[in-house]
């Protein structure tokens, strides 16, 4: 899977958080995010005031402990104009890694590649800022890691 190389601006997203661990997330007990996700439709957060025209819908990686394997926060939401309770996702260079097929284990196949692309390409460092998930279908996902370009 090879990514390509985006510039975004900074926008904000508003939505349900909490904090997790990678370890935590393959762990099937101590896993936060689909519960996450759940609680996102059962109380119909996409519904937000101060929704921008933007149908998606965005996880936003973010307040990093350290890097992959300290504490994160992740935030399933909507992009917002403005108001309490929002995350921002800075802007910058983004590395996008797209796909589509069946959740989550689409998504989950995503990270995996990701991980491995870093890896195997050191001469590339993630920022540990923001990183955000962007769905535009119900099998479609742009995962968009914040990186530094020298």
């Amino acid at each position: 899977m090879q990514p390509e190389l985006r510039r975004h601006d900074a926008f904000r997203v508003a939505g349900l958080t909490v904090r997790t661990t990678n370890r935590e997330e393959n762990d099937p007990q101590s896993a936060r995010i689909g519960k996450l996700w759940m609680r996102f439709f059962d109380e119909r957060a996409y519904e937000r005031p101060h929704r921008v025209n933007d149908m998606r819908l965005y996880s936003v990686y973010s307040a990093y402990e350290s890097d992959a394997h300290g504490a994160f926060d992740i935030t399933t939401g909507v992009a917002v104009s403005g108001g309490p309770a929002t995350v921002a996702v800075e802007g910058g260079d983004y590395l996008v890694f797209s796909a589509q097929g069946e959740m989550p284990q689409m998504v989950l196949a995503v990270w995996q590649s990701i991980w491995q692309y870093f890896e195997q390409h050191p001469e590339i460092r993630r920022t540990y800022r923001s990183d955000f998930e962007a769905y535009s279908g119900p099998e479609q996902v742009a995962i968009h890691i914040g990186v530094t370009l020298d």
